[in-house]
Parts: C-alpha cells; structure tokens; sequence
C-alpha cells in the first residue's frame, strides 16, 4: 500500500555498481591520493567527541604547527575545503567598516575582495596583471595610501601559476598597522614559507594538493595580534559554522573543556592526519626540493616542446603549478580533452582573469615525480601533433 503512494521511482543510476576510472591528476587539484592516505580515511567511524578522535586533532594541529612553523596555540583544521578556510579567516578578522587591502593578481585576490564586499569592509585592490608578483614597494604604496587593518596576498596564485615573496611583508604590515592574511591553498609543502619568522598573522590551506587528501579539511592559523583583533570585535562573526571562539574551544585551542560545536568530519581528519604524517616523515626541506626539482624539469621540458611559460621569472614560478600559453593555433579545450580521453592524465585550462589564455599543469606532493613530468610531456607531444590547426 506504501509503495503504491510513491511518485518518484527510484534512480537507476543508483541501481547500478558505483565506477570511478583511474587518472593522473596532474591538474591544480584535488592530486592523487596515496594508498596509506585512502586506507585512514576508509577506516570506522568514531564519534566526533570520542578520545581518540580528538588525540588525531590534537596531532592534527602538531602537523599543521611543522607543516606552517609555527608555534601558533590558535592552529586547527577548518571542516571545509580552502575556500572555506579564506572565508573564515576574512570573517573572523574583518567587521562592516574595516578596510582590507586585498592584493589582485589572479582569481583568489578577486575572490577575497568579493568576501571581504559582503561582510561590509571597506576593500581597496592592488593589483598587477595575471602573471605577475608585488613587490614590497608595490604594498608599500597600498598601506600609506589606504591604511588597512588587513592585507589579502595569494602566495601560491593557482589561477597564474605565480609564487609571491613573502620575505618582509609581515614587517612592513605591523609597522603600518595592518595585520598579513596570506593564502598558501596551492604552495604549502612545495614552497617555503615561515609563518612565525614571516610575521605573517593568518595563514590557510587545503588538503587536496600537496597533503595528497581529499579535498575537505583546511589548516587555518592565527597569531596573537590577529586573535587579540578578533577578541576585540564589537559584532559577533556573522558565521556560527566558522566562528573561530567556537572553534578554537572544539580543537582544544583555549585551555577549556572541549564542547561539541559542529559534528566534524571525522574521516577527512584520518586522512589529513595521514596526509602531515607523511609530509613530517619527509621532510618539508626536502618536499621543497622535490617539488622545485620537478617543476625545472617540466619546465625545461615545455620549452623543448616549443611551448611559452606564462610566468617569466623563474623565482617567481610556483613550483606546484606551471602555467604555460596555450599555442598559437590550438584551442586549449582540444588539448585537455586530448590527454584525458588518450592518457587518462588531467590538465587544465585557464582560470579567472587566465581563462582562454594558459594550460595549468599541477606535480603536487606524491604526484610530483620525474616520472610523471616525463609522462606528461610525452602526452603534450602526442596532443601537439594530433591537435594541430585545430582553431584555423
């Protein structure tokens, strides 16, 4: 009688196996993920408040303090992917009034000035084409003119393919003021960076590049001066999900009780825990090293290929992501299509303000090996031939 009372039948696609095909993601993200990675997050569920699961937070945190270098006690691992790490850490430091200095020269600075729009700040761009990096002098001229309480930088501009310098930015914001908000979504592990030695006040990624997790879990940091900022606010976050006293409480960050906040992804943390334990038993010095070594190899190997980098400074090259202009005579839709349906390997196209103009190749974490930069090359050469004139 039940079932007779039905109008939706049940899905087919649903009725059948669940398949997924097997391919080299050599893209800006999500990478590959590792069998030691996958088994930690196919284990059994605990409950959210269990013992064992906050001692895997507890190393959680220890990991992201190595993985940053810092000696932050406000470092935990947002329950969302990286942009929802540059959400929480825009609305926890930024009130309606205050001015933000966001830093333009890709997608992620557009997307942190139209966050930082909707929470009521005050945001004033400073930017270079897609391409390019800032120099001190550039942010400089952004602070003495603007006077922010926040600036936005992208050290790892997945969208371009640019590395930003970050030696000197957190002296030069505290000594006008202004607390440093850096996005290390694409960089963390293949790029050096310093959080405390930088001065650099918050600091976020994701789990889905270098880590080699699924994308979902996002370490976060906050210095004293970014929490003493918080702490100050005269307006509750506008987000309950995200308001980092909660959160700061549940990852055991204040010295209280741990409460239930939100009931965590408890298996995204296995594997983001997997994720720095293999990072720590590597070594970020020599992660660096890995990823720059790679990233030289492909580059050199593009330029064999008759191919233009998008990025002409070589320091100014994220080792994670290389972009490089889409040939002259090709449409970029051919050749991403090309190695996917003919080597089953992932690269993208452009994004943002690149979109049309580069192809976007990603060696992170256990992905960024010589083998896998000869296998892409080799299919670049198979796509180049049999993609050719495809636009004339």
């Amino acid at each position: 009688m039940a079932t007779s009372l039905l109008r939706v039948p049940p899905p087919q696609g649903l009725l059948r196996p669940l398949t997924v095909p097997e391919r080299l993601l050599l893209g800006p993200g999500p990478s590959n993920v590792p069998p030691r990675i996958l088994a930690a997050g196919g284990r059994q569920l605990l409950g959210h408040m269990h013992p064992e699961v906050l001692q895997v937070m507890d190393e959680i945190k220890a990991g992201i303090q190595y993985a940053f270098q810092t000696q932050n006690p406000l470092t935990l691992a947002i329950s969302g992917t990286g942009h929802c790490a540059m959400e929480a850490a825009l609305l926890n430091l930024l009130e309606h009034g205050d001015t933000v200095l966001v830093a333009v020269n890709g997608m992620w600075g557009e997307r942190a000035a139209d966050i930082a729009r909707r929470l009521g700040a005050n945001v004033h761009e400073l930017l270079k084409p897609p391409g390019e990096y800032f120099a001190l002098w550039d942010i400089e001229k952004g602070l003495v003119r603007h006077k922010p309480s926040v600036l936005f930088i992208t050290h790892g501009e997945s969208s371009t393919g640019v590395l930003q310098p970050l030696e000197g930015l957190g002296k030069l914001c505290h000594r006008h003021g202004c607390l440093l908000l850096v996005d290390a979504v694409a960089s963390l592990g293949g790029a050096p960076v310093f959080m405390d030695q930088q001065e650099i006040d918050v600091l976020y990624s994701g789990s889905q590049k270098v880590l080699n997790a699924p994308p979902g879990s996002a370490p976060i940091s906050f210095s004293k001066q970014a929490r003493e900022k918080m702490l100050r606010r005269k307006t509750k976050t506008p987000s309950f999900y995200l308001d980092m006293g909660w959160l700061a409480n549940y990852w055991g960050c204040d010295g209280e009780p741990r409460r239930y906040h939100h009931t965590a992804p408890i298996n995204s943390f296995f594997s983001l825990r997997e994720g720095l334990a293999m990072l720590a038993e590597l070594g970020l010095e020599s992660s660096w090293e890995r990823h720059q070594a790679n990233c030289a190899q492909l580059c050199k190997g593009l330029r064999d290929l008759g191919l233009e980098l998008f990025v002409k400074e070589e320091k100014a090259r994220l080792p994670t992501i290389t972009t490089v202009r889409v040939p002259e005579g090709y449409d970029w839709k051919d050749i991403v299509a090309f190695l996917m349906d003919n080597h089953a390997i992932e690269i993208t196209g452009g994004l943002g303000p690149s979109v049309g103009k580069v192809l976007r190749i990603g060696l992170m974490g256990c992905n960024s090996t010589s083998g896998n930069v000869d296998r892409v090359l080799r299919a670049l050469r198979d796509a180049l031939r049999c993609c050719r004139r495809s636009r004339l």
